[in-house]
């Protein structure tokens, strides 16, 4: 995707790896920038594919392929969930090339997978029914505090089953990632980020996947990093709340764009 005009800012999708997932939030930033966004490497919809033996690398790889073609010498990161490790050792590697740096409930450095998270991920193909299942009970609590209407909350539940289901999570491909990240120490990344960077989270009781402690962590990691909370969202605040989210998005990318 690669959309709207302005400072460009390139979102970063979390584990499930497709920027279809995020599309609300996507649009919702279109108005104001270049809004610039695409599937992880490995997935059917990621034009560029680096080689897999790379490990975590493939993936700054592909990000250096995403600002050829677009024709980037500079531009606003926005990380979301496992999307921030990507941005985060992106902008500690090429300062010049990052303007503005956002991690949204993106999990922080030492981060580990809970014992259920590590349940799926030993068995990630036996695991997905299970995970798909269960997973409108781990967000209910968050799109009922979102969206307090039960036309909006049916609502949601219909698009974005549509969305998931167009453009579908591969357990297998989210497990490798999980183990290309834990064999990465991104200890020293935070420090080297010289990028201003606003750290995004929901309320601590609705983020059942990364809790927000564990994201706020960024800012003792990272110097001057700025804090928000998307208030009544939890970790899916950017499509439950996309126009909350894209204000604060928009706002800090075109206070930092050169």
């Amino acid at each position: 995707m690669d959309e709207g005009s302005g400072p460009p800012v390139i979102v970063i999708p979390g584990i499930q790896g497709r920027w279809e997932w995020m599309r609300p939030a996507l649009r919702a930033l279109v108005p104001t920038c270049r809004t610039i966004s695409y599937s992880l490497a490995g997935d059917t919809g990621a034009e560029c594919q680096p080689d897999r033996t790379l490990g975590f690398e493939k993936y700054l790889q592909q990000l250096d392929a995403i600002f050829e073609r677009a024709g980037l010498q500079t531009a606003a990161l926005c990380g979301v969930s496992y999307g921030g490790f990507i941005a985060l050792r992106y902008a500690a590697r090429h300062p010049e090339r990052v303007s503005a740096l956002v991690l949204v409930s993106a999990p922080a450095p030492g981060w580990m997978p809970s014992s259920r998270q590590q349940r799926y991920l030993a068995r990630p193909r036996l695991s997905a029914p299970v995970f798909v299942l269960t997973a409108p009970a781990r967000l209910w609590s968050e799109v009922r505090s979102a969206l307090p209407s039960w036309a909006d909350r049916v609502r949601f539940a219909l698009v974005h089953s549509s969305r998931v289901l167009t453009a579908p999570l591969v357990p297998s491909l989210a497990a490798a990632r999980i183990a290309d990240q834990q064999a990465v120490d991104f200890s020293e990344d935070a420090a080297w980020v010289q990028a201003p960077t606003l750290v995004v989270t929901g309320d601590d009781h609705l983020d059942r996947v990364v809790p927000p402690s564990v994201t706020r962590r960024y800012l003792a990691a990272i110097p001057g990093a700025r804090y928000e909370q998307l208030e009544g969202t939890g970790h899916i605040g950017m499509l439950t709340q996309p126009d909350r989210f894209a204000h604060l998005v928009s706002d800090f990318v075109h206070a930092h764009h050169h």
